[in-house]
């Protein structure tokens, strides 16, 4: 089950605040502005800074 479009209007990076993207493999979410991808774990983001990894 892909992530509801009205919690990705609300969520936001919680290390700069900004927007984050559903990854196009529903992986993760991606911060437009620093890049960290945080997981997504049986439908849910895990929206913690420690597990999210720095991606180009």
């Amino acid at each position: 089950m892909p992530v509801n479009e009205k919690l990705l209007d609300i969520l936001a990076c919680p290390l700069c605040k900004e927007r984050v993207e559903l990854k196009a493999d529903g992986s993760g979410l991606k911060c437009i502005a620093c890049k960290r991808v945080y997981p997504i774990r049986d439908d849910i983001p895990v929206m913690l800074i420690d597990e999210a990894v720095v991606e180009e």
